[in-house]
């Protein structure tokens, strides 16, 4: 009996760590659905006007209205659209009629229309409060050449533009050709039932070539 103890040892821990890993993918997998179902409600909530210290736990996804101004101050990051040329996406300075002032994601303009004036002006944007996390640490600082970004990143974003770290992406039009960007889900895979189908596989697997080895070590010849 001595022989078979390693090789069951070894089957049951390795069966169990690969259960306990696909289980614990159905468990992400609940929270990843609620989590976007929350954002979803969010989203198509009727916008509020805006908080006067909007708070990221709180306030992320919120849809929201504000009036004032575009001030002519912007940054340009790089983004792509799917069935159009490569070009940035405009994040503009938006000031409002109490004197504070934010950022606001205006949206896409593909790289041969960068170059159009756009002049400040008043405007009222819809949209929902934002804190993407796009940043990591492999990535580039803006370029000092030409002043493109290759990511967002609202604190240093809000430096940069002398404004308050609060981000409002558009989900409407804001004049001057450019193509709203609005948060969505689509962009947030929930893929954890196939990752928790593989690791019961795995588990099967594992548990089969252990009854295997059992077999074989009971059938081999002593």
């Amino acid at each position: 009996m001595r022989r078979y103890l390693f090789p069951v040892l070894m089957g049951v821990i390795g069966v169990a760590v690969l259960t306990s890993l696909g289980f614990w993918q159905l468990d992400r997998m609940e929270e990843k659905r609620v989590y976007l179902d929350e954002m979803e409600a969010r989203i198509a909530n009727a916008p509020v006007p805006l908080p006067d210290v909007p708070e990221e736990g709180r306030d992320k996804f919120q849809a929201v209205l504000a009036e004032g101004r575009f001030t002519g101050e912007y940054l340009e990051v790089l983004a792509g659209q799917k069935g159009a040329s490569p070009g940035v996406m405009v994040i503009e300075a938006f000031q409002l009629a109490n004197g504070r002032r934010i950022m606001v994601q205006r949206g896409f303009v593909e790289e041969e229309a960068r170059a159009v004036p756009r002049p400040p002006h008043e405007a009222t944007v819809a949209g929902n409060l934002h804190w993407p996390a796009d940043t990591g640490s492999s990535t580039p600082p803006p370029d000092e050449r030409t002043g493109l970004w290759f990511a967002r990143d609202v604190p240093a974003m809000a430096a940069k533009l002398n404004t308050e770290p609060t981000l409002i992406v558009a989900r409407e039009p804001t004049g001057d050709g450019i193509a709203p960007m609005p948060v969505d889900t689509s962009g947030i895979p929930n893929n954890h039932w196939g990752y928790a189908i593989q690791w019961f596989l795995l588990a099967a697997t594992w548990a089969g070539m252990t009854l295997f080895l059992l077999w074989r070590i009971r059938t081999r010849k002593v």
